[in-house]
């Protein structure tokens, strides 16, 4: 009879691989999990939530310039920026959560390993600490993903997001490469703690894949608060100059001269040398684990959630699948994660929040659609006068009057968001917002009193 060190193993202490191991430990299964560098995965130790803290720091320069409007002056001089409190502070809290998460899965009696974890085979893991190996009935990878940093001369040069939480100095200048969440976010933090920012992008447009309308209003946004953006550009190679800044030289662009260069233009399934190949599990073009929607690979003892399957790269999806892999394995619980309608935000300046579809995808797969669109300056910039305009739109199915799309940009825009995201998860039409009181004076509010169908004028 085989016999097995535990029922689960899980690779990876992710909010996925945690999620996982505590939940299939309470459905009473011996559940040990293995992670090579500290507990929380990449949202809690270099993702979201350091990001986000960055993202308060870079917005209290414009809190302190619209303050004035309403009455505040700073008698004793301008305020200043301490970046090294900054850090020691992020770090601070890093350490707090990344105890609290430890508290949780030895609470939930999980057994943690300090180590890099390989397969052996579909039931062994050798723990590279010690070399010794484990085996378990059932093995879990949620291994994450990893900055992508391009092969070009001069590579070594460059920063990814996850050096950017560390810098031990805040450079004056910076150029970042990318035009997605992570670039166009650390472009606003940068930009707001006073560095001196460029964006450059490859496309025409930033933000790929979101609405036509929070696209063309956040890169003018952005360009109002000073960040400039390079489309239809791409560093070649880079070099350090004697000072330390560095020489970029440019494809569709002239050369550029910056004090640090930050690529942000994506990531890729962390699974080099994890031995998948020696336990026979799938993998697609980009490294990916491939699974079942149940997270299954191909290999019925081995399963996977999270950003290794490259699927949605969201720490609540890794969270969720998770929880069902466990439920589902140990628990008796059968269910999947639905990944359809999934609210997300971007913590750009100012801020997106979205759910469901864009206009163009909604226009592709329900044909005749109708737009409802507000623009309009935040009550709160209307005694700082700042230059800013917020931005709510609904995609309504001209047949159903099912509501298909919420866009929002403005201040607060992913809380406002992910509570549309339950109504629509019901199958919310136009008309239940239309029935829906107004909470005033707010934003919001604008969600359900737009009642005039918004028609893009006519060419020439």
């Amino acid at each position: 009879m085989t016999t097995f060190d535990y029922d689960l193993f899980v690779i990876g202490a992710g909010s996925g691989g945690v999620r996982a191991a505590r939940i299939a430990a309470n459905h009473g299964a011996k559940v040990a999990i293995a992670e090579e560098y500290r507990v929380g995965g990449t949202c809690v130790i270099r993702g979201c939530v350091p990001k986000k803290l960055f993202v308060y720091a870079s917005r209290f320069h414009g809190e302190f310039e619209d303050a004035a409007g309403f009455g505040w002056s700073f008698p004793g001089g301008e305020p200043s920026f301490n970046w090294a409190a900054l850090l020691a502070n992020k770090d601070k809290e890093i350490d707090r959560l990344e105890k609290a998460y430890r508290a949780n899965l030895e609470r939930s009696e999980v057994e943690i390993i300090a180590s890099r974890a390989v397969l052996d085979d579909p039931h062994t893991v050798r723990l590279l600490a010690d070399n010794r190996t484990v085996r378990a009935k059932t093995i879990l990878i949620a291994t994450g993903a990893w900055p992508f940093l391009p092969k070009l001369p001069g590579i070594e040069h460059a920063i990814s997001s996850n050096e950017a939480f560390h810098l031990s100095t805040l450079p004056q200048s910076i150029m970042i490469v990318g035009g997605g969440y992570i670039a166009v976010e650390f472009a606003g933090i940068f930009n707001g703690l006073g560095v001196d920012t460029t964006l450059v992008y490859r496309g025409d447009k930033i933000l790929r894949g979101f609405d036509e309308d929070l696209r063309d209003d956040l890169t003018a946004a952005m360009q109002r608060r000073g960040v400039r953006i390079v489309t239809h550009a791409t560093p070649t190679a880079i070099a350090k100059r004697s000072d330390g800044r560095l020489d970029v030289t440019m494809a569709g662009s002239g050369p550029q001269q910056t004090g640090a260069l930050m690529f942000a233009t994506g990531r890729v399934p962390h699974t080099k040398s994890l031995g998948l190949d020696k336990a026979g599990v799938a993998t697609g073009a980009n490294g990916e684990v491939i699974v079942d929607g149940h997270g299954r690979t191909n290999v019925e003892t081995i399963y996977a959630v999270g950003d290794v399957t490259d699927r949605v790269a969201l720490t609540p999806v890794a969270i969720r699948e998770g929880h069902a892999f466990a439920d589902t394995v140990f628990g008796n619980k059968p269910w999947s994660a639905d990944h359809a309608l999934i609210p997300t935000a971007v913590f750009s300046e100012p801020e997106i929040g979205t759910v469901g579809m864009s206009e163009a995808d909604a226009r592709k797969t329900h044909g005749e659609v109708d737009l409802y669109k507000a623009r309009f300056r935040p009550m709160k910039y209307t005694l700082s006068g700042r230059d800013e305009r917020m931005l709510m739109k609904l995609i309504v199915d001209a047949k159903t009057q099912k509501v298909l799309g919420c866009h929002v940009l403005g201040p607060d825009a992913g809380e406002i968001v992910q509570a549309v995201a339950i109504a629509m998860k019901m199958g919310a039409t136009k008309a239940d917002f239309d029935r829906t009181m107004a909470l005033h004076p707010s934003a919001a509010e604008e969600l359900v009193t737009m009642r005039e169908k918004w028609t893009p004028p006519k060419a020439g």
